[in-house]
């Protein structure tokens, strides 16, 4: 089941999160940011109502949105959850009325499957300067950024 994030989830998720970063496969969440953008994020849970996967969409611009923060629970991967809470994230982007979303990652051939094409990250000029500028990897970024544009919503460039 996918539902919006909630206050009981924000430890769960950032268990998740960080189980990952700490094996390089995507940046760590602190608990007060995760508390910040809890609106961004969406769960899927199990039968049992666990948390075993998350994503977050972001509004970077007036028509572009970031999706972030990708992780389903090694044990559960292969069912098709990261599609699905991608999928979730940008039917939102299309209700928004959000013409592009998206990603920079360790996991391009993921979101190539998901008919993301890659972008150069220069084309992103402010994710660059706002989340980026803060990032410890900054200005040596090593993810592959990937676009996906919405049809049926103008895009602006």
């Amino acid at each position: 089941m996918i539902r919006n994030a909630c206050m009981s989830d924000v430890k769960n998720i950032h268990a998740l999160l960080n189980n990952f970063a700490g094996k390089g496969l995507l940046l760590g969440r602190s608990i007060s940011s995760l508390y910040d953008h809890l609106r961004d994020f969406i769960v899927f849970c199990d039968e049992d109502g666990k948390v075993v996967g998350t994503c977050a969409l972001h509004i970077s611009w007036e028509n572009l949105a970031e999706i972030r923060s990708l992780a389903v629970a090694e044990d559960v991967q292969g069912r098709s959850i990261g599609a699905k809470l991608v999928t979730t994230c940008l039917a939102e982007a299309r209700d928004l009325g959000i013409s592009q979303v998206f990603t920079l990652t360790y996991q391009a051939g993921f979101f190539r499957k998901l008919n993301f094409v890659d972008v150069d990250k220069r084309d992103l000029p402010h994710k660059i300067w706002s989340d980026c500028l803060n990032c410890h990897k900054f200005p040596d970024c090593d993810e592959d950024a990937l676009l996906f544009k919405i049809e049926g919503i103008e895009h602006d460039g």
